[in-house]
């Protein structure tokens, strides 16, 4: 199935698990590039998992800033998409709080809409720890026209 259909499904009803590794064996992008697996999709929630590596620490032994922000970019867009019904959104503000430290492990985030507009979106992301909130990201999106 296209991924634009996914997500159109993902309009009414969350993936299924057969949906979700379609999506996670799609992804070529940024996402794949920093570890991002999708674990739940909806019109309303996105959850996902990315493993803690080398790569996505800064020189102090920690995850990146950058990384944060990147992980409620993906999150953010994936449930814009579902949202809209498989039309393509794109981030238009990126406002992430920082609030812990961590350098190992596995990221666990989730997406929650707060507005699902014709035109605009927002979301909140979440990034955890296993109970430690690491940060929290009020993301903007724009849907396009096609």
């Amino acid at each position: 199935m296209e991924l634009t259909a996914l997500f159109a499904q993902a309009q009414n009803r969350p993936l299924n698990d057969e949906e979700l590794a379609q999506l996670n064996a799609a992804d070529r992008g940024f996402s794949r590039h920093i570890g991002v697996r999708f674990t739940f999709v909806s019109a309303d929630r996105v959850t996902a998992e990315i493993p803690v590596t080398q790569e996505l620490l800064q020189i102090a032994g920690i995850v990146n800033g950058g990384v944060y922000c990147s992980i409620a970019e993906t999150l953010g867009s994936i449930a814009g998409f579902a949202a809209a019904g498989g039309r393509p959104v794109v981030g238009v503000n990126n406002n992430t709080n920082f609030l812990s430290a961590c350098g190992s492990g596995v990221i666990e985030a989730e997406a929650i809409t707060i507005h699902a507009g014709r035109t605009t979106q927002a979301f909140e992301i979440r990034c955890r720890h296993r109970d430690k909130l690491l940060a929290v990201t009020t993301l903007r999106t724009m849907v396009l026209s096609s």
